[in-house]
């Protein structure tokens, strides 16, 4: 990959040539305020198809080409950019996509689609028929259930109430008008119970007293009905005849008989002077209240339903079955698809219940891998499974002790460390990595320092996770990191030493440049040309005296010369190379020597320091080491000058430059200048300077720049 950058969100200049031919990981150590953020910006600004642009000079012309091996820009698709950390950040409807199997899904579906036409070709008769501009669905699992989203529920309850059932006499009956809320509301009031009490006594008094109908088993409706039905079959058309049986027979051998004698027994209860008493009650109480004079309308014309009023949760479900009967074609044919496949949806419920998806595999990964006090559940994974729902649902179980709770993500963030919520964010980041390896999509990986601020034993989980997606054949990763403990991890773990790159900040801008000192530097470069290059032996003086310290302790008298060559000491100008030479030797059981061992150290520093003046920019990790000590060395003895009080120097014990510092500035307070440039010795070089073989990363977050710069104007003190 190629990638040649201008003016991009601080980048100056930057062009390089990332080779993955043979690995999938480059990491790149960038030291802060170098490139970064920077970097990472404009690789989002490539997955989010967005132009580039400096920030603080936007009037700068911005280019930016990144390129893959072909020449060809790379699709905003197959790149994804890790931040260390965004709150908000959630997984999608994609991500959603890891718990598809998709035979189980298809076989779920195909089971579905018929069942749904049926549906809703039974949906829109029961609306035709009720009239209703409500949900139908809704209103019918409330009539049967406590709930309005049990619908097939149920249609199964009442299965055997409305099969083989003559045409309903409730089947016209308009549903908005009778159950609308105001309607209802008025039939709740104690008078109107009072009255259609009374009405209803009256009425089946009547029924109980007349001839031919009885209540609740033959009334005038069922006669009608029959006289009807008859009538349509050719009955009477064959000279055939019925017989009633009211103490004695009565033979009806024609439709218009049987509806005359039907109609006059109406007309007998109808008309009866009480009843006519009990209804005008009823109505004066309906006319009272304006909102119900379309139901008082009709009602005029239906008073037949009054005796249905008293328990409206039954008239409600009389009702629908009712609609049901007048469409009960569409009824059957909606029950029989969903019974036949009731039985194989259970079964491919329960197979989908114990499949194991990527989801859990993800969700397993970060229960064990990461250390927080909360654990994950998915809740919903079956109905994402089978598609019911895009979105899986995350529990989270808090863990105090021996005590768990469950708690919503809004509370779990304001209980959670930093640390603990970027853990759970990089769940989200597996979540995301893990649908794309799903869908097989080849993806070049940016990942900002999503390990920063991670105690170790996350830090170490999320670079085992980033070393598992390595050997996948879809991802190539880009490393960026200013923390060099991560950045020495991961070269160990899996990236290796050879595809390891350091920024360093250029006249131009900035350069990637192969990498130097992750592994001990010390051993494996500075101390096997410890005789050859000057540079490199001033540079191990601090290692030297480290190991000194560890093995013989600070009383040794090769410590107290070695620190005479890291602090101006009065035997500091008279120390040797021959006398350093002596000290490596013995140290490490080697016979070696200097050609220009009469030197005193503190001239070959100076000496090296002029070089690294004129060196050319880069990481430059041995210059930084000399230009420190150089530094500090000429920074003392300008102070222990100045100051001239050999008694006061040489009762030093510790932080030397320090104690000077604050002497100097006891004694010429006016002399700002010069202290201010003292204060910047004390705070940049001595980081720089006592380094050892477990923990550099100050030098090489050090601008080589601000070293020479430093030291340039400690010279100009003297």
């Amino acid at each position: 990959m190629t990638i040649d950058l201008e003016h991009c969100y601080g980048i100056r200049r930057l062009t390089a040539t990332l080779d993955f031919t043979k690995t999938s990981a480059i990491a790149i150590y960038a030291p802060n305020g170098s490139m970064k953020t920077s970097l990472a910006q404009t690789f989002q600004d490539i997955a989010s198809d967005t132009a580039s642009r400096d920030r603080i000079f936007p009037a700068r012309a911005c280019t930016r080409n990144v390129k893959d091996e072909t020449g060809a820009e790379l699709p905003k698709e197959s790149v994804l950019v890790v931040r260390p950390y965004e709150e908000a950040m959630g997984h999608t409807t994609k991500t959603s996509t890891l718990l598809v199997n998709p035979a189980l899904r298809k076989e779920y579906e195909d089971l579905h689609t018929a069942i749904d036409a049926a549906k809703a070709a039974l949906l829109k008769a029961l609306q035709e028929q009720s009239g209703s501009k409500r949900d139908i669905e809704k209103e019918f699992s409330l009539a049967f259930t406590a709930n309005d989203n049990e619908f097939y529920v149920a249609l199964n309850r009442i299965k055997d109430e409305v099969a083989n059932r003559p045409d309903a006499p409730l089947k016209d009956v308009p549903y908005d008008l009778i159950f609308d809320e105001k309607v209802q509301s008025f039939l709740d009031t104690k008078d109107f119970k009072t009255a259609i009490d009374g009405f209803i006594k009256k009425y089946n008094e009547l029924l109980a007293e007349s001839t031919y109908f009885k209540k609740g088993v033959f009334n005038y409706y069922n006669a009608a009905q029959i006289a009807k039905q008859l009538a349509d079959n050719g009955f009477f058309a064959a000279n055939h005849s019925i017989n009633l049986n009211a103490g004695e027979k009565k033979e009806i051998t024609t439709q218009k008989e049987l509806e005359e004698l039907i109609s006059k027994e109406k007309e007998a209860i109808s008309n009866d002077k009480d009843l006519r008493k009990k209804f005008a009650e009823i109505e004066k109480l309906i006319q009272k209240n304006v909102t119900v004079r379309d139901f008082e309308a009709y009602l005029l014309n239906h008073e037949e339903l009054l005796a249905k009023f008293a328990n409206m949760a039954n008239f409600r479900q009389e009702v629908w079955k009712a609609y049901i009967d007048a469409r009960f074609d569409l009824y059957k044919a909606l029950l029989d698809q969903y019974q036949a496949a009731e039985a194989r949806r259970k079964e491919i419920e329960e197979q989908a219940k114990k499949e194991r998806t990527q989801w859990e595999y993800v969700i397993e990964i970060f229960n064990e891998r990461f250390f927080v006090p909360f654990k994950l559940e998915a809740s919903n994974r079956v109905d994402v499974i089978l598609g019911q729902q895009e979105m899986l649902s995350l529990d989270f179980i808090f863990n105090d002790g021996t005590e768990q709770a469950p708690v919503d993500r809004a509370s779990l963030l304001q209980a959670l460390s930093t640390g603990e919520k970027k853990a759970l964010y990089v769940l989200n980041i597996l979540f995301e990595i893990e649908a794309r390896k799903k869908a097989g999509q080849d993806t070049l990986i940016i990942v900002d320092d999503i390990a920063d601020s991670f105690d170790y034993k996350n830090k170490y989980a999320i670079i085992q996770y980033l070393m598992d997606i390595s050997e996948s054949p879809h991802f190539k990763q880009i490393l960026l990191t200013h923390n060099f403990d991560f950045y020495r991890t991961v070269e160990s773990r899996f990236v290796g030493y050879s595809n390891c790159l350091m920024t360093s900040k250029t006249g131009a801008g900035v350069a990637l440049e192969p990498a130097a000192g992750i592994k001990n530097v010390f051993t494996k470069d500075w101390k096997g040309a410890f005789f050859k290059d000057a540079m490199k032996k001033i540079a191990s003086i601090s290692f030297i005296r480290n190991l000194i310290e560890y093995t013989r302790g600070e009383a040794d008298p090769e410590f107290v010369k070695l620190t005479s060559l890291l602090h101006w000491k009065v035997d500091s100008q008279s120390i040797s190379v021959a006398d350093l030479d002596t000290i490596y030797n013995g140290l490490f059981s080697a016979e070696g020597s200097s050609a220009d061992g009469e030197r005193p150290v503190v001239d070959l520093i100076t000496d090296e320091a002029a070089k690294c003046l004129k060196a050319p920019e880069g990481i430059n990790f041995a210059n930084k080491v000399v230009l420190a000590i150089a530094t500090r060395l000429a920074a003392e003895r300008f102070m222990v000058g100045k100051i001239a009080d050999a008694a006061f120097v040489a009762g030093i014990k510790a932080n030397q430059t320090a104690v000077l510092l604050k002497r100097f500035q006891t004694l010429f307070p006016e002399d700002a200048a010069s202290i201010g440039v003292l204060q910047c010795v004390v705070l940049m070089t001595p980081e720089n300077i006592h380094l050892n073989s477990f923990m550099y990363e100050p030098i090489l977050d050090m601008s080589d720049e601000h070293l020479r710069k430093l030291y340039l104007k400690v010279q100009e003190l003297a």
